[in-house]
């Protein structure tokens, strides 16, 4: 018989202690809820504040932003320019060093032609390296090979230089 009372009395006592448990709970979960509808004017003004720089941030970065796009536009067409250049001066140069190699007619219309269009950008470098020659006037001509190095050298230069341009600084 004791031990059931005992057990009655700890049943009581649990159930008293939820039942203050949930009356502190509710109690508490009421005085946040009031005290987070009723703000006090500098709370609000504070929020509104606070709000409005972010806003004011937001708008800044979109328009900071378009400008970036914008730039980067314009540079990645200057680019494609240059690559077009630079890959036209590629060509005609190898179009030059396989004419030479192959020992082509040098009174024929197109050897000409070719030898015209890549003499301003193949003088800088006659002479600065012998030429290869062989049995039946085929000449690896070196000089050649020379410029399309120092050209590619250039165009990954101002290749560079342009993606500095390009890429945006980002603070924090």
């Amino acid at each position: 018989m004791l031990d059931n009372k005992l057990a009655q009395d700890e049943a009581q006592r649990a159930a008293n202690y939820e039942a203050l448990k949930s009356e502190v709970k509710a109690k508490v979960g009421g005085e946040i809820t009031s005290e987070a509808q009723h703000r006090s004017v500098t709370e609000a003004q504070s929020i509104d504040n606070l709000a409005g720089n972010l806003r004011q941030t937001a708008v800044n970065d979109v328009i900071e932003t378009q400008g970036d796009v914008s730039r980067g536009r314009f540079l990645a067409r200057v680019s494609q320019i240059v690559d077009y250049v630079f890959f036209l001066i590629y060509g005609f140069l190898a179009i030059r060093l396989m004419l030479a190699l192959f020992a082509a007619n040098n009174s024929s219309e197109f050897v000409r032609l070719i030898k015209t269009i890549t003499d301003p950008f193949y003088s800088p470098f006659k002479g600065i390296v012998p030429s290869l020659s062989a049995e039946g006037g085929f000449t690896l001509v070196l000089p050649i090979i020379v410029a399309m190095v120092v050209y590619l050298l250039l165009h990954l230069a101002i290749n560079g230089l342009l993606r500095i341009f390009v890429h945006r600084k980002t603070t924090v």
